[in-house]
């Protein structure tokens, strides 16, 4: 190990030999006068070991294996309360019915799903506890092995036979029937001054229909379907900027996140076999040991409790529609940050208070009661309290989802303190506010947006020059309650 730290010390000396040189030169120029010398010490480093470090990272070690990899519903499959009596089922094949294939820069094609689906359901019976799987999807292999054993034992002269093989009640067939790309795609990103970030997301659908056939009638006895989303998500962030007449600042970082199939898939069977025990035991095809336990589970789990709102919905975008989010009155607590536009250069930005008071006309529509207490001022001039009252008539763009674009506008006024008595102390103003609303819940949510005011008469500044009148803009965020 001793010339591993030999190198590195030397690659250290060379390092710091470069920032040396690079203080040294930044120093010398007088148009970085006003920039700290530890600020570009820092930068020198940062360029010099941090950033070509990270565009060539490496795992340290390798990763050990994973003995289990569970879905999200993993877990509540296997809460699910015993049977009375275990349900031989058999699996011929549980096929991959898309013809879907991932997109390809190169010649070769791969499937947009897993292929080993027939795996992924047996093991989801036997996690389930509901079930007693026995082998069909290989039984050439099987009667192959028991031809051999039976040929050995006859050479050998043993008497002994072969046990009978076990029989299923039910057959589970089905498959993965639906998979579709770029249900949903979209992103948001903002750039200034040569820095900026932005984030992508991709939505893709993948859907599974499982039904359970009795061996003796060959009836279906029922049929389950669901569909799980596969999210894919990318967040970069740069800089491009000149930081001097020769010298450019590039940099940039960024993640991306792609769902595994086959765990969503997985996802999507281990839902299935749940739905199907539910529903047989709801059909009296089979009962659990315990239907008190069972109908405690039922109750209590996440699965049985998310539409508990029963108005809601799920489009063919696979998006929950909850037309109940937005009913009723809420309250809007929300902080800004702002300023003034008027007859100086030099205004002020403050912080404030923004409350609202919305009372819903119907869920697309509200009435808000707003009241706003900020500061306005001009460096060295001037340093007024501002109180601005507003009644304004609000719009969502998607109120049935969570996430929800809205735009406001109305009327109210703004009375000034501090100014010489000759001017108007409460001002008439024109008011617009736009912005995001995200609710977590139907009690509580998280609001973003940008509220603007224009005076119609007289001036927050107390000077009248030319035809355009003083404004007032906040940047406000906050949390929403009903």
């Amino acid at each position: 190990m001793q010339w591993k730290a030999n190198i590195f010390v030397e690659s250290m000396k060379k390092v710091l030999k470069r920032s040396v040189k690079l203080f040294e030169k930044l120093s010398n120029n007088s148009g970085y006068a006003l920039v700290s010398p530890a600020v570009y010490g820092l930068l020198a480093l940062a360029f010099f070991v941090f950033v070509p470090s990270c565009a060539t990272m490496k795992p340290t070690e390798i990763q050990k294996v994973r003995t289990e990899v569970k879905s999200n519903v993993t877990e509540s499959l296997r809460e699910l309360p015993k049977p009375d009596d275990k349900i031989v089922a058999a699996v011929y094949g549980f096929r991959d019915q898309t013809g879907q294939y991932k997109p390809s820069e190169n010649i070769s094609y791969s499937t947009a799903v897993t292929q080993g689906a027939t795996s992924i359901l047996i093991k989801s019976l036997e996690e389930s506890g509901w079930f007693t799987p026995i082998e069909r999807a290989s039984i050439s292999n099987l009667l192959n092995e028991r031809r051999i054993i039976r040929s050995s034992r006859q050479e050998n002269n043993d008497p002994t036979k072969l046990r009978p093989l076990l029989f299923a009640g039910v057959l589970l067939e089905g498959g993965i029937i639906g998979y579709e790309s770029n249900v949903l795609t979209g992103g948001l990103g903002a750039r200034f001054l040569g820095m900026g970030a932005s984030g992508e997301y991709r939505k893709d659908e993948v859907t599974i229909y499982l039904r359970v056939v009795s061996t003796q009638s060959g009836r279906i006895l029922k049929t389950v379907r669901t569909t799980k989303s596969i999210l894919s998500k990318k967040i970069q962030a740069g800089v491009f900027r000149y930081v001097g007449a020769d010298r450019l600042l590039e940099s940039e970082a960024g993640i991306t996140f792609n769902e595994p199939a086959t765990m969503a898939v997985t996802a999507a069977i281990d839902a299935a076999v749940r739905k199907l025990i539910i529903a047989g035991v709801d059909a009296n095809l089979w009962k659990p040991a315990d239907m008190q336990a069972f109908n405690e589970y039922k109750a209590n789990h996440q699965f049985a409790a998310v539409y508990k709102d029963r108005s809601a919905y799920i489009d063919n975008y696979g998006m929950t529609h909850r037309p109940s989010l937005r009913n009723g009155f809420m309250l809007n607590t929300n902080f800004t940050y702002g300023s003034y536009i008027g007859n100086y250069d030099n205004s002020l930005g403050s912080t404030g208070l923004l409350l609202q008071v919305e009372g819903f006309l119907s869920p697309s529509f509200s009435i808000k009661a707003s009241y706003q207490r900020s500061v306005i001022g001009a460096k060295d001039i001037f340093e007024h309290p501002v109180n601005n009252f507003d009644l304004l008539f609000n719009a969502y763009m998607t109120p049935d989802f969570k996430f929800s674009p809205y735009i406001s506008a109305g009327g109210g006024a703004a009375i000034v303190g501090g100014v010489p008595k000759s001017s108007k102390s409460a001002l008439p103003t024109f008011t617009a506010e736009a912005g995001l609303d995200y609710r977590i819940n139907n009690y509580i949510g998280f609001r973003v947006g940008l509220n603007y005011r224009y005076l119609l008469d007289g001036s927050l500044d107390n000077v009248s020059v030319g035809s355009i009148k003083d404004q007032q803009w906040s940047i406000i965020t906050g949390i929403t309650l009903f």
